[in-house]
């Protein structure tokens, strides 16, 4: 009989060791939030510069296309960016990682040889607002 009373004691011993305190729950879920509230902001900065990295590579791509067209071409007027897609110096337009679309800012000159057309000479983003250094980005 005392063996069993023994037993029952002991079981409920290791019930009651068996779950955590609302205490210790606290603490935990406290420190999870500190380490949150440390991380995110870190994590939002490197996404934003992985943007602003890929943005100046997808500007410096387009421009070196556009010079590429021109010697190609012996400057010969580009006056569709889709032409550049066409004739195979883009596989497509490549999507602005700031605005998350395939919309950019063309600048247009006049073409030496023919004052009437307007050329593409050179690329700039649309995305409004400024980089993690303050710069805009259509200063890019």
């Amino acid at each position: 009989m005392r063996e069993a009373a023994y037993r029952t004691q002991d079981a409920r011993c290791r019930m009651q060791d068996a779950g955590f305190t609302l205490l210790e729950l606290i603490v935990v879920l406290t420190i999870l939030g500190l380490l949150v509230g440390v991380a995110l902001p870190a994590y939002q900065r490197s996404v934003q510069k992985t943007k602003e990295s890929v943005l100046k590579e997808n500007l410096n791509r387009m421009r070196d296309v556009i010079n590429q067209y021109y010697i190609d071409r012996r400057g010969e007027c580009l006056q569709n960016e889709g032409d550049l897609v066409r004739l195979g110096y883009l596989r497509a337009i490549p999507k602005d990682p700031i605005t998350q679309q395939a919309l950019w800012d063309w600048v247009l000159e006049a073409d030496p040889n023919d004052p009437s057309q307007m050329c593409i000479r050179d690329v700039r983003s649309l995305a409004p607002g400024r980089d993690s250094n303050g710069v805009p980005y259509r200063d890019y």
